[in-house]
């Protein structure tokens, strides 16, 4: 019975709270109180990064949309190192990483939660291919060959979350 009461405080509390709408995903660049979505495409473009308008057909709302590379980190051809080995490589993959969001070129990095040959991903803001991919490669899991990286652009709307 106790059980039950709760279960219908819950159902309860829950529906009469209030509902919040999806957020418009829109560029966070502020101005005073303004967000000026023009000053931050000039300076992505200024920056080298591929930049277009998406028009969303339901709402009209028009989507500042980025172009970001996702990084593949793949199962390497050199994966019998030592445990002690492959520790410190470990430790020194997780900081290539910390120092990649650090400066503000991976916006998100990952391990999969499987034993396949894809490993894991990081997603890089940079303004190219070419950038991301000699950015991961800097990676020591990658250069002791126990991780190989393959790099493919992505579009995403410039100031979207997980939620």
């Amino acid at each position: 019975m106790k059980n039950i009461l709760f279960l219908i405080s819950i159902v309860f509390i829950t529906s009469c709270s209030e509902r919040r709408e999806p957020r418009e995903m829109r560029t966070v660049h502020t101005e005073g109180n303004r967000i000026t979505t023009a000053k931050t495409k000039k300076e992505l473009i200024e920056k080298g990064y591929e930049i277009f308008d998406y028009i969303d057909q339901e709402t009209g709302n028009t989507i500042l949309m980025q172009k970001y590379f996702i990084a593949f980190l793949k199962n390497g051809e050199n994966r019998s190192q030592t445990k002690t080995v492959s520790d410190s490589l470990q430790k020194l993959h997780m900081e290539h990483l910390q120092r990649m969001f650090d400066k503000g070129y991976a916006d998100i990095s990952g391990p999969f939660d499987a034993d396949g040959d894809i490993r894991g991903i990081t997603i890089y803001n940079v303004p190219t291919l070419e950038i991301a991919d000699s950015l991961a490669n800097l990676d020591p899991m990658v250069n002791a060959g126990r991780l190989k990286v393959e790099v493919h652009p992505w579009l995403a709307a410039k100031g979207s979350t997980l939620r």
